[in-house]
């Protein structure tokens, strides 16, 4: 592997870190970068894992360290999601590019009409569903995100966000605390399924991890010290970014094909 690749490596990682930590869509870039360096689709997937285990780890921690976990309310969530996270993984086999963009796309669509609609409530909690008894819808919602997120794994942060937000009634700095973990939580389940499947490479993601570590810690630290405003900025950025992304209008894949 070659220096400049290395950076580009590092450096993707670093955005890609901040990126999901605070929002979702990273992996765009991360997924773009490894299929640009001549990984299957199906590998890029699953060493796209290593790197999404570790930005977690190091923001769940750093998230623990400023006290955001006060109960287990996101253990209870976490597991539907790591359930469906296992089972999507198994089915990973090959990746549709074009199921992803679909996805995608209506994500992009909800999420940028409630960042507009009523924002405030994506800044106040709802204490009508925090403080009551998780209902099965709830719990079926993160399987099904849950599900997703093992099997493509792009995007997914959107929608834990608005699953945390709109169903179990968290504010948006509590949402993206526990959106970090829940991932963390399935994040080694699904590296494991791709893992023994034989579909990662450990030294591009490896890499990949360094850069994404630093980003997510960053990202971590400016999420509580800045609050929901901080945070719906980025959100919208990146909502932003990944729509030109998707229709065309900014290509990623060419831009880190000119810099390699």
């Amino acid at each position: 592997m070659s220096l400049p690749e290395i950076t580009v490596l590092v450096t993707a990682g670093i955005f890609v870190g901040f990126i999901n930590t605070l929002s979702g869509g990273g992996s765009v870039i991360s997924l773009s970068l490894l299929l640009i360096l001549g990984l299957p689709a199906d590998i890029a997937n699953g060493t796209n894992r290593i790197s999404i285990f570790f930005q977690t780890f190091s923001s769940v921690g750093s998230f623990t360290r400023q006290k955001m976990f006060t109960n287990l309310r996101p253990v209870w969530l976490g597991i539907p999601a790591t359930i469906g996270a296992i089972m999507g993984a198994y089915l990973a086999v090959d990746v549709n590019t074009r199921v992803i963009e679909i996805a995608m796309s209506v994500a992009m669509v909800v999420m940028l009409f409630f960042l507009f609609y009523k924002p405030d409530k994506w800044l106040k909690q709802n204490p009508r569903l925090l403080e009551g008894s998780l209902k099965w819808w709830q719990l079926a919602i993160f399987f099904v995100v849950g599900f997703y997120g093992g099997f493509i794994q792009v995007g997914v942060g959107y929608f834990l966000l608005m699953a945390l937000v709109l169903g179990t009634g968290y504010d948006l700095v509590k949402a993206n605390a526990v959106k970090n973990l829940i991932v963390f939580f399935y994040a080694i389940f699904a590296l494991l399924v791709f893992m023994a499947d034989g579909k990662v490479n450990y030294l591009y993601g490896i890499i990949l991890s360094a850069g994404s570590m630093i980003g997510a810690l960053v990202a971590s630290y400016f999420a509580v010290r800045k609050g929901a405003g901080f945070i719906r900025a980025v959100i919208l950025l990146s909502v932003v970014l990944t729509i030109l992304q998707i229709t065309g209008l900014i290509d990623f894949s060419a831009l880190l094909k000119h810099i390699l």
